[in-house]
């Protein structure tokens, strides 16, 4: 799913500071949030990506980086990214709680009648 409020976001951040002079090492910070799983990584550019993974359904957002002589931990720590965390938490928990009118996970489907008949076997004499 493409999000244009992220990108142009992003854009605007690039504009304000510009992260192309640094190069980062990248970083990976994985936890527990809400019975999902969240995962923030820093990438060499300056881009940062979190990931939600809830009951299978995952979310994505990007970011730039905000205070590029800050440590990646610190700025998690002190809340930097937390809008966009609180937005990927909020958009999975939308979208498990819907349903479909058209699939059921209580709904069992009969085997077809190919599937119940017996192989043909031939016997070679």
């Amino acid at each position: 799913m493409f999000d244009i409020k992220s990108f142009f976001k992003r854009e605007v951040e690039k504009k304000l500071i510009n992260l192309d002079d640094y190069i980062f090492m990248p970083e990976r910070v994985e936890m527990a949030l809400e019975g999902g799983l969240l995962n923030c990584v820093l990438n060499s550019d300056g881009r940062v990506d979190v990931f939600y993974n809830k009951d299978g359904v995952t979310e994505v957002s990007s970011a730039s980086r905000k205070h590029p002589f800050t440590a990646f931990e610190t700025e998690l720590y002190h809340g930097v990214y937390d809008d966009i965390i609180h937005d990927l938490t909020k958009e999975v928990s939308k979208i498990l709680e819907r349903r479909s009118k058209y699939f059921r996970q209580n709904k069992t489907l009969h085997p077809t009648a190919s599937l119940m008949s017996q192989p043909y076997t031939t016997s070679k004499l």
